[in-house]
């Protein structure tokens, strides 16, 4: 019962995030992503975290993190250095929105 409780709060914030960003302008952002995280945020680079449903909470924090130099990546510092935090906002919302479904392996 916690665990459900815990995954329902945690669905409550996404949404309620997803709502005060502009998801149509986190999609037109999404473009430069692309390049290394995928069309849809399904990457083929296997250096590049895929994106598509992602939390956004994690989303922006990475993001953050990176243009506070808490993380550290070349590339994703330098992208994140010319966002503004409501783009990271929309961008966290675009990617969040997808609905990712995955395949257990049959064992």
């Amino acid at each position: 019962m916690k665990h459900f409780v815990i995954l329902c709060l945690g669905l409550i914030i996404n949404i309620a995030v997803a709502a005060a960003a502009d998801i149509e302008n986190g999609k037109k952002l999404s473009s430069a992503c692309s390049v290394c995280h995928g069309k849809d945020g399904i990457s083929t680079y296997p250096e590049a975290p895929n994106l598509a449903g992602m939390s956004s909470i994690y989303f922006e924090k990475s993001l953050v993190d990176y243009r506070k130099g808490i993380r550290q990546d070349r590339r994703m510092s330098l992208i994140s250095s010319s966002l503004s935090m409501k783009e990271i906002k929309d961008l966290a919302a675009w990617y969040s929105a997808f609905e990712v479904t995955v395949t257990l392996p049959e064992l």
